[in-house]
């Protein structure tokens, strides 16, 4: 008997885990993308607030000791408290991928994104971990940030299938549609990675001593604007285009959203430039640059249906 018990306790949670997508998985899946935009907002205000580095060492808070001491203030329990959520990303990460290990088979998509997530998390702490060991380097710090905006599109990914039907799926809009479709991203890019170069080249370097990248600020908000601009023209498109696609795919709804993160992120970053950068506005900015990649890559993954024929044929 002793010897079959953990057997049984073993089974049981086997069998306790989804095997097919229920309100656990979509929940799940919504609190990866959530902690992910989240955990952008907690590193912004450790950036804005000069709490760099307020642990001076990594994986350690300080030498000797793994939390803050006394003598680090408040820059300290910031910086402390940004590295602790990394462990909520790791814990749902896990919980993701525990939720979709049954149904690999049936679900690989899902198996597969949550495992890269899963690997990502920790990758995304180590370079973390790198920029304050290199004395947060403007480009490492940029790094650092790209990084969660892959993640943020990786989860962006995860809730959208996990809605989808599995199985081969074929583009379900006009050509012209996708390519206008796959340029706006691209320039979505662009706009993410130059902005990350204003900020690597304005006044928030995350602590006093913090260098610089050296690009003239004021021009490279300039140039940060252009494909920001580029990008709206793109979407106004996207969202004319909306009404003639089929309405299962819901395009009409995630280009109004990807519309309405651009014209809050425009007026966000205008009224920052004309305020001298108040650190608050310049936190809602990086968040919402990764809300707009979530909700482009909204736009792209919908941009095909199943393959109706192909189910059918199995």
């Amino acid at each position: 008997m002793p010897t079959t018990k953990p057997h049984g306790v073993w089974q049981r949670a086997w069998e306790w885990l989804p095997d097919r997508v229920d309100r656990r998985v979509i929940v799940a899946a919504w609190a990866t993308l959530v902690v992910q935009i989240g955990i952008v907002g907690t590193g912004g205000l450790v950036r804005l607030t000069g709490s760099g580095l307020g642990c001076p060492t990594w994986p350690q808070c300080t030498e000797g000791s793994l939390v803050p001491t006394e003598e680090m203030g408040i820059h300290g329990v910031i910086e402390f408290g940004n590295r602790l959520l990394t462990f909520v990303l790791v814990v749902v990460a896990i919980v993701m991928f525990l939720f979709v290990v049954r149904m690999r088979r049936q679900r690989g998509d899902l198996f597969w994104l949550s495992l890269a997530i899963g690997l990502y998390v920790p990758l995304q702490a180590i370079i973390g971990g790198i920029t304050v060991l290199t004395n947060l380097n403007p480009y490492v710090v940029g790094l650092h940030y790209f990084a969660s905006v892959v993640l943020v599109a990786l989860a962006a990914v995860l809730v959208a299938r996990v809605y989808s039907t599995p199985g081969p799926r074929i583009l379900a809009v006009p050509r012209w549609y996708a390519a206008t479709t796959h340029l706006t991203s691209a320039f979505v890019l662009v706009t993410v990675v130059v902005g990350i170069l204003v900020t690597g080249s304005g006044p928030h370097a995350g602590d006093g001593g913090a260098a610089r990248n050296g690009l003239n600020p004021e021009f490279m908000q300039h140039v940060h604007s252009w494909p920001a601009y580029i990008t709206l023209a793109l979407t106004l498109v996207l969202v004319a285009g909306s009404w003639r696609t089929p309405p299962a795919l819901r395009l009409r709804l995630w280009t109004l959203l990807l519309l309405a993160v651009e014209l809050a992120q425009t007026g966000v970053g205008l009224w920052q430039a004309r305020t001298g950068l108040p650190i608050w506005l310049v936190n809602i900015h990086m968040v919402l640059a990764v809300m707009l990649v979530a909700a482009m890559t909204a736009v792209v993954v919908n941009l095909k249906a199943p393959d109706r024929a192909a189910v059918n044929a199995r």
